[in-house]
């Protein structure tokens, strides 16, 4: 086993542990992380994509799909990994619905394989959930741990399925239920930035609802928290992990629209119950991340958009652009997927 300690006060009593497995690398969350923490432990890394997922190559990059039980086990019988970040998930909400045996195949059973290997181990383990285990029906929102579970869709349902199984077959494991995490996708059009602009790009129209209401995160601060958490060994149990700033749907397509310089018209939003039954959509989900500030003893998270002037003000914002304003896909780049770029929107203003 191999120790490396973090830069903090506590690393030598908490060392992480290598080497490390994260599953679920076509997701954005886990992409991200993947590289990550590949970049800090070359060689002690290895991420898991589907088979079908061959443009996805690079060192440490296996390909296993999450099913495949068997293959799992072979592989952690041959790296007999210290540490496990599992970041699973189809969250293709329509497809889940369409196809409930194939969302439980991919979001319960494959928790509960992750489990028993990271039994079987000793492997420290971190699991990503959603907050899509909550129906925002109540429209309030700020939902913390100890709210109980009302999912309205078939992924939120069997994501609280694969929580159950994680808090049952290894109670000291991290369960983390992250929002909608804001970085680059392997292929440029997976996750909430990269989607909008895919259509954008493409001049196709987005509609983005009003009224579903999520906790955007910027991917860099997640990867802070998953690292704190796989070494910390001694903190177990569910956390949220949303960002300080609850955001619509609507608002983020203004967003990506005004800072990438699109045409504010293909940007359409509706209210939920003005879109079709299939899927279900999930009303203000947005959460309260106090436990994990109070375990981590800082905020580890910025408000998305972290810019003040990227902030919609009403439902025309995107429209009211000043002749000067500039934007392109490298603006979203370095103001959407990262947070510490001190460039505004009209190029030339302090």
């Amino acid at each position: 086993m191999m120790e490396i300690p973090i830069g903090s006060s506590n690393a030598a009593t908490h060392p992480l542990r290598l080497p490390l497995l994260a599953t679920g690398i076509t997701g954005v969350a886990g992409y991200n992380a993947f590289l990550s923490l590949r970049t800090q432990f070359p060689g002690q890394v290895v991420g898991l994509r589907p088979q079908q997922t061959f443009r996805l190559n690079g060192d440490g990059i296996v390909a296993l799909d999450a099913d495949d039980v068997g293959g799992l086990r072979d592989l952690c019988r041959e790296w007999r990994f210290e540490s496990i970040l599992n970041c699973v998930g189809n969250c293709a909400l329509k497809s889940c619905e369409l196809d409930p045996a194939m969302s439980h195949r991919l979001n319960v059973v494959t928790a509960e394989a992750i489990a028993r290997q990271s039994l079987e181990l000793g492997a420290r383990l971190v699991h990503l959930s959603s907050d899509l285990v909550f129906s925002g029906d109540s429209g309030i929102g700020n939902y913390r741990e100890t709210d109980p579970t009302d999912p309205v869709t078939v992924y939120g349902k069997t994501m609280v399925q694969g929580e159950e199984l994680i808090r049952d077959l290894v109670p000291g494991a991290a369960i983390v239920r992250i929002s909608l995490p804001m970085g680059p996708s392997f292929n440029g059009h997976a996750g909430a930035i990269d989607w909008i602009d895919s259509r954008f790009r493409a001049n196709r129209p987005a509609t983005l609802y009003y009224d579903e209401v999520r906790s955007a995160t910027y991917v860099d601060d997640l990867n802070e928290v998953f690292a704190w958490l796989l070494h910390r060994e001694d903190v177990g149990g569910v956390f949220h992990a949303g960002g300080p700033r609850a955001i619509t749907l609507n608002q983020i397509g203004q967003v990506v629209n005004r800072v990438g310089g699109y045409a504010p018209d293909l940007l359409h939003g509706c209210l939920r119950h003005q879109a079709g039954p299939v899927p279900p959509r999930a009303g203000n989900v947005s959460m309260n991340s106090g436990k994990l500030i109070k375990a981590m003893g800082r905020q580890p998270f910025r408000p998305w958009p972290f810019h003040e002037h990227c902030v919609p003000k009403h439902r025309r914002w995107h429209h009211e652009r000043d002749p000067e304003e500039t934007g392109s896909f490298e603006r979203i780049e370095r103001e959407l997927y990262r947070y510490h770029c001190p460039s505004p929107l009209l190029q030339g203003r302090g």
